[in-house]
């Protein structure tokens, strides 16, 4: 049944899903009133996230196939292969030949504390070798080499096979004293998880190995291009960068200029080595490959407010400025005018952050680097290192600092409260963090994590995430009543930090609660300005050679798709239920979620008011049923409709694969009468307007 176009105004009940399993249903009835509109939703919301910790940076967007390159570590025995600490454990580089021919030499090094000298022993080869790198067949692999030395002829291979004709072999003549690069290119005819670098030399000298890399030749500036082309696909908006806990160790100055000469670091808050391949330009180039506007996070922990100064001139200054001239010297004359800075990163985080210092400390420090980064640039947006009561309650920050679970009300362990108390003219953004946890929730009467009960209602656990962003909304309201100033100088909300912690992340069952997440943000639009999910690459299913969207990657990409950017109000007969635990920590006042129990419902407008759409969730685990009332729009009849509703709640999608999630999009010819929502689906519709 098809029906007509009505006048604004006119109430339209009408289904939003097919009927797809006979289970017992609820009905629900809401209305959108698309005459009341709140602020647009930012196109921020849908940002990423990306630090180096483990292998995001390095080997989940970078090309780079070489752990090490730049000799970190002494070369090791071949029964001493994957050493390594923190979360990522580095491949290292071995022998070949006499072991006693390599040394790390500390003498002048090329770049770093040493750099391995072989000395040659006549026609054995000696040198070094780093095995278990994947290469595809027909694939071609380019990179360079770092020389120095004499008497020595030197072959640099890439061995796929154990066979003698499975490797090809690049010769290197005549060598000098001083350090040269040699370009290094190779094609490979067969597959293979395990193929090695090998570099030796034969002859009566010696020869220094500065650096060596080696990427895919289809690399995008560096970059592993088949995830840039699926990242680029979520049209995110913004991405977040270097940290996360990395950079109250990091100096910025370590990670620009030539990447060969940039020394390796030891990463004291993840405790592994960091190679610095990836710095200011690269990242400005990454954001430039997905279209998305770059945020930088400033060292606020054992960093001083004159380098944060300085990194804000190497990147909006102009080339006649002291940093400018630098920037324009590595290849990039024209300014990033980067817009958005935070300073510091957790700095309430006593038991992790380096560099951390009491609240009143910290107030002053935010102050002195806004001053001397806005002395640079007056136009940057600045974003303060926060965390409300619901975050030092349940980290147990506040109980660390304060001896009190709860802080008090603007008392040494609130956190945003300080900052917005004392530094409300220096801070544009506030900076908040939360992360729920699968398998465990903070309890608020045991003042600990407990583990959750194995009866939960599925509800339950997908409303975690959303109750986070509810419960800070709450928190945000307490400081407009305690400090009158943030009523005339509003500070919205950065969650630059959040996911859904010790779930798979291919598994489709985080993606109704990030889809519920990101509806709490949408009622709360005017205070939740930007977000940064944490990591940009859990939302990519990936191999070493091959990488597509994984479920919760289709999600955000649905959403930034085919949602609309004027939230509309939504209304409903059947409440969320109260809170089963007193508010504190991850509970708030009031549950998340609209008047449309069991489901969830958010609706907007397109930006040109063409279409409304309209989204739902159905977080539990049999059909539920809902009509819709919907006033203030004309709707034309039929539109769009797009749903994520896999048969199986823990449903995957692998590279190479048959995918088990995919996003079903149909026309939808009439409004169907008989409404219905498939178990854990997230549905969009798009409905055209006169």
């Amino acid at each position: 049944m098809k029906i007509p176009a009505r006048t604004a105004g006119f109430i339209l009940v009408m289904s939003l899903a097919l009927l797809t399993t006979n289970a017992q249903v609820q009905s629900v009835s809401a209305t959108i009133d698309a005459s009341k509109t709140y602020p647009p939703i930012s196109k921020y919301v849908y940002g990423q996230f990306i630090e180096h910790i483990g292998g995001i940076i390095n080997n989940g967007l970078w090309a780079e196939m070489l752990d090490d390159r730049k000799f970190y570590y002494p070369i090791q025995s071949q029964t001493e292969i994957a050493s390594g600490s923190g979360r990522f454990a580095l491949r290292h580089w071995n022998f070949v030949g006499d072991e006693n021919s390599v040394v790390m030499d500390p003498n002048d090094p090329y770049v770093g504390g040493h750099t391995p000298l072989v000395n040659l022993n006549g026609n054995e080869p000696c040198g070094i070798q780093q095995s278990g790198l994947a290469v595809q067949s027909g694939k071609s692999y380019s990179g360079r080499i770092v020389l120095a030395g004499k008497d020595a002829k030197i072959a640099v291979s890439l061995i796929w096979g154990t066979n003698a004709n499975e490797r090809q072999t690049i010769f290197i003549g005549r060598l000098r004293t001083d350090y040269k690069k040699f370009p290094l290119n190779f094609t490979v005819p067969a597959d293979s998880t395990n193929a090695c670098l090998e570099i030796v030399g034969t002859g009566k000298g010696m020869f220094h190995i500065g650096a060596v890399s080696l990427m895919p030749a289809d690399n995008v500036d560096g970059f592993r291009r088949e995830v840039v082309d699926a990242l680029k696909q979520l049209h995110s908006g913004i991405y977040r960068f270097p940290g996360g806990n990395y950079v109250s160790g990091y100096e910025w100055t370590d990670a620009i200029g030539d990447p060969d000469k940039r020394p390796p670091r030891w990463d004291y808050a993840w405790k592994v080595m960091q190679p610095n391949d990836v710095g200011t330009d690269e990242f400005m180039k990454l954001c430039k490959l997905l279209e998305v506007e770059p945020y930088l996070t400033v060292n606020a922990g054992f960093g001083d407010a004159h380098s944060a100064a300085d990194w804000v001139e190497y990147c909006n200054g102009s080339a006649t400025s002291t940093m400018g001239r630098w920037r324009a010297a590595n290849g990039h004359p024209e300014p990033y005018s980067v817009k958005f800075w935070a300073v510091g990163n957790e700095a309430w985080g006593w038991a992790w952050t380096l560099g951390v210092t009491p609240l009143d400390q910290f107030e002053i420090k935010n102050n002195l680097f806004a001053e001397a980064m806005r002395r640079v640039d007056p136009t940057i947006k600045l974003i303060a290192s926060g965390a409300m009561p619901d975050t030092m309650t349940s980290s147990k920050q506040s109980l660390l600092i304060s001896g009190k679970l709860i802080p008090d009300p603007l008392g040494p362990a609130d956190w945003t409260g300080g900052l917005f108390k004392n530094c409300l003219s220096n801070m544009d953004l506030v900076s908040e963090h939360y992360y729920s946890y699968a398998k465990t929730h903070f309890d608020l009467s045991k003042s600990n994590d407990v583990p959750d009960d194995p009866n939960e209602p599925l509800v339950d656990w997908m409303r975690r995430p959303a109750n986070h962003v509810r419960t800070k909304y709450e928190d945000y309201q307490d400081y407009l009543e305690e400090i009158p100033a943030l009523k005339t100088k509003p500070v919205p909300i950065c969650l630059d930090e959040w996911a859904y912690a010790r779930v798979p992340a291919n598994s489709y069952k985080v993606v109704p609660a990030y889809a519920w997440a990101f509806h709490e943000m949408f009622r709360h639009s005017g205070l939740y300005q930007m977000a940064c999910f944490t990591f940009a690459t859990s939302l990519v299913s990936a191999n070493r050679n091959e990488a597509v969207l994984n479920p919760a990657g289709l999600l955000f990409k649905m959403y930034r798709d085919h949602f609309g950017v004027i939230p509309v109000e939504v209304s409903g007969n059947s409440a969320q239920p109260k809170p089963k635990y007193p508010p504190g920590g991850e509970d708030p006042k009031v549950n998340a979620g609209s008047d449309t129990f069991p489901l969830d419902v958010a609706a907007a407008w397109t930006e040109d008011k063409k279409y409304l759409a309209v989204a739902v969730i159905n977080p539990t685990e049999t059909t539920q049923e809902m009509k819709l009332s919907i006033q203030g729009a004309g709707l034309i009849g039929g539109g769009k409709l797009w749903r994520l509703a896999p048969s199986n709640l823990d449903a995957t999608i692998v590279v190479g694969q048959e995918p088990g999630v995919q996003v079903e999009e149909q026309t939808v010819d009439s409004i169907p009468i008989t409404p219905a929502f498939a178990p854990y689906s997230v549905t969009i519709y798009n409905f055209p307007v006169k």
